[in-house]
């Protein structure tokens, strides 16, 4: 008898939110998992009278450790048809958008957007206004396998999931790839479901190339310098630090209640040559390095990637980054790698990070 195998390249994943449910093409290296909590009691007594000790050991589960997830999509803006499930007005939206309402709010999805991210005729914004929440928005994630052919398909739920973290990573040579990762109640099997909204999934036209990525940086603090750098690489993170609650009743086994928000952090790093030019990156090395009075410097970082005014593309502006002072890389062409930490303009603000989609 023929096995039923599963290639990870038949895989689909649909997001689901209410009684909206969205496709999110993946890349290869996508993962889900959950472990248990166990204890284990063991005997370690002395001889009895015939030489004889018990070594046995027993073990319980306790509970169930939140199911964990991951994977990667590219970023792909588009602007809507107007005709098509995404919207009935030609807005700017991307394939990913709902896992970025997921990670800044609640998510809350009506009428073709969501209340954390604005849908204009220009370009669609991501707001961090209302992320200064104990709990954020939720899904249920489903992963599909064998989902590209007519055969067996098996479907695994993951239920109440939330996002805890992206990661926007500028590789020179690829395409603008956005990593995504957080936490779920438990994995159970399913029915695959139906998308509602498919619209940019399978479009060719929304994909971003990095090599198009520019940097607009300039300072007030150690000294009021707009610098000229030309990047070869770097990343950004954002994460919201979640952790999962799961209480710890005997005599039963414990599942996930579910998340709280930690605290709010976005950072990442930059890669550039050294060079000698003005207000380039040897300059931007010897500022940082001999501000020793600056407790907290003040950089304006703004990546275009895609470019500076071609489609599609995403601006990410910082207005207030700390700088940590740039380290070389001795190759065959000298470079520097700066680290940076986007604060809030107050201690309780959320405005670390705006996020600026255009499509294409």
């Amino acid at each position: 008898m023929a096995d039923t195998l599963y290639f990870s390249r038949d895989t689909k994943v649909y997001l689901e939110i209410g009684s909206s449910i969205w496709e999110m093409p993946v890349l290869d290296g996508f993962s889900y998992s959950q472990a248990t909590n166990t204890s284990e009691i063991t005997l370690n007594e002395m001889s009895d009278a015939s030489g004889n000790s018990r070594r046995g050991r027993q073990m319980f589960t306790d509970s169930y450790a939140p199911a964990e997830w991951s994977f990667s999509t590219y970023a792909r803006p588009f602007v809507a048809s107007g005709s098509g499930d995404a919207d009935t007005v030609a807005k700017h939206h991307a394939v990913e958008e709902a896992l970025w309402a997921l990670l800044v709010g609640d998510a809350t999805y009506a009428s073709s957007s969501f209340d954390n991210i604005t849908n204009g005729l220009s370009d669609m914004q991501v707001s961090f206004a209302n992320s200064n929440k104990v709990t954020l928005g939720t899904c249920n994630l489903y992963f599909v396998l064998g989902g590209a052919g007519t055969g067996t398909k098996t479907t695994y739920k993951i239920e109440d999931c939330c996002v805890n973290e992206v990661g926007v990573e500028f590789d020179i040579d690829g395409i603008a790839t956005l990593s995504w990762s957080g936490m779920g109640k438990i994995i159970t099997e399913a029915t695959a479901p139906v998308a509602t909204v498919t619209e940019g999934a399978s479009g060719t036209g929304n994909f971003i190339r990095n090599r198009l990525t520019n940097l607009v940086i300039s300072s007030t603090s150690p000294t009021a310098t707009t610098y000229d750098l030309v990047l070869t690489g770097g990343s950004i993170t954002i994460s919201n630090n979640m952790t999962f609650l799961t209480p710890e009743t005997l005599g039963v086994v414990n599942q996930p209640l579910g998340h709280v928000t930690g605290t709010r952090s976005v950072s990442g790093s930059f890669t550039c040559y050294l060079n000698a030019e003005a207000d380039s990156s040897a300059d931007l090395f010897e500022n940082i390095i001999e501000g020793t009075s600056t407790i907290t410097n003040d950089f304006d970082l703004t990546f275009k990637i895609g470019g500076t005014s071609g489609t599609p593309r995403i601006e990410m502006a910082m207005a207030n980054c700390h700088l940590e002072v740039p380290s070389h890389s001795i190759d065959d062409v000298i470079s520097l790698e700066t680290n940076f930490h986007a604060l809030p303009s107050t201690i309780d603000g959320s405005d670390e990070l705006a996020v600026t989609y255009v499509g294409a």
